[in-house]
């Protein structure tokens, strides 16, 4: 039997499978899909998740269970491209016929001394569940600081300030605001929300080093404590991808063609945080592309020539704990219960596979 290997169960890699599995696969052919984790794990909420708004199974979706389908368990620990296998952590070498990378992403600690040692990661559910309990044994009246201002930290910190009304919260940035990817009327409109919740915002912040409990901003030189430091400051694709020597981005990522294929390797697919975008990293953007990858193949299979059209994002949505949040349809921003309401929608879709 061919294999069609799908490294990764993420937003990306999932849809993938599903969409192959949708449609009809050749009779010689089988579709392996291979993680760490017996589950998709819903990235996109693990700030409720560090939070303790929300029990890890509720984030938890079961891969399909389809006989033209193998769920394989394990850390890939590196790819053949010539030899056309990958290797798992004390396994076999597994061989395939086409392959799509959509291994995900981890944090990007831009250099800063200690950052990665003494801050905590939401980047997988392994790391989120870490996070949860060194948020969550913060005694009362603790301070909690937050690491990047974007869409995660801010979800992170208001999702933190619903669960634990007791702590001291504060959100840093090196720019002069949250979201400063956002238009300036969501951006007071989430300061305004800070304002009233009593989360301390800090700007223009230039880490360059931490320690056990410390920050230090280059601007200032008296330390910032904390009693737990959590990184929401930036990512890059997984080290794997990291280490291969081929053509990528200023981000780290591979360059792909108009098909999602390596230019160089035709039989492999590259989707999600691993590659190279002409937006940035996301759910939607992992899924538009699973949905493209399974139609190539339907297409290579079919003896035709693929014909793809452009991905469009539907938007972008935040929550501001479980009553509020913020949005931006087009260029429309959103503000308020509605955006929240609908963020609740798009979760349930994502657990029972409408997208």
């Amino acid at each position: 039997m061919k294999r069609f290997v799908i490294l990764g169960g993420g937003y990306g890699g999932l849809t993938v499978a599903h969409a192959l599995l949708e449609g009809e696969l050749p009779d010689d052919t089988i579709v392996v899909l291979i993680d760490r984790m017996p589950f998709q794990g819903l990235k996109t909420e693990y700030y409720s998740l560090v939070a303790g708004t929300a029990a890890d199974i509720d984030l938890r979706v079961a891969f399909p269970s389809d006989p033209r389908l193998i769920v394989t368990y394990g850390e890939v620990t590196d790819i053949d491209l010539d030899a056309k296998h990958i290797q798992l952590a004390g396994q076999d070498p597994l061989e395939y016929e086409w392959l799509v990378v959509a291994l995900g992403c981890t944090d990007k600690y831009h250099g800063i001394d200690g950052a990665e040692l003494y801050s905590n990661s939401i980047q997988t559910f392994s790391a989120s569940r870490k996070t949860y309990l060194a948020l969550n044994d913060v005694k009362p009246y603790g301070q909690v600081t937050i690491v990047g201002g974007g869409l995660s930290g801010v979800e992170v910190a208001s999702e933190l300030r619903e669960g634990r009304p007791d702590l001291n919260i504060r959100i840093i940035d090196r720019g002069p605001s949250i979201l400063s990817a956002f238009p300036g009327k969501l951006q007071e409109y989430v300061s305004s929300w800070f304002i009233e919740h009593e989360v301390e915002m800090r700007g223009h912040v230039s880490l360059h080093k931490l320690e056990e409990g410390c920050l230090y901003d280059l601007n200032n030189p008296s330390p910032i404590l904390s009693d737990v430091t959590v990184w929401t400051a930036g990512i890059q694709p997984v080290a794997l991808v990291q280490r291969m020597n081929l053509p990528k981005d200023a981000q780290g990522r591979l360059i792909i063609n108009e098909n999602h294929q390596l230019p160089d390797y035709n039989d492999v697919f590259i989707v999600g945080d691993c590659a190279s975008l002409p937006f940035s990293p996301s759910a939607q953007a992992a899924e538009g592309q699973g949905k493209q990858v399974a139609e190539v193949m339907q297409a290579i299979w079919s003896g035709k020539t693929p014909k793809l059209g452009k991905i469009k994002l539907k938007g972008v949505l935040g929550s501001l704990g479980k009553k509020a949040g913020f949005g931006l349809m087009g260029r429309t921003p959103l503000m308020g219960r509605v955006p929240r309401v609908l963020k609740s929608g798009v979760l349930w879709m994502s657990k029972h596979h409408f997208g």
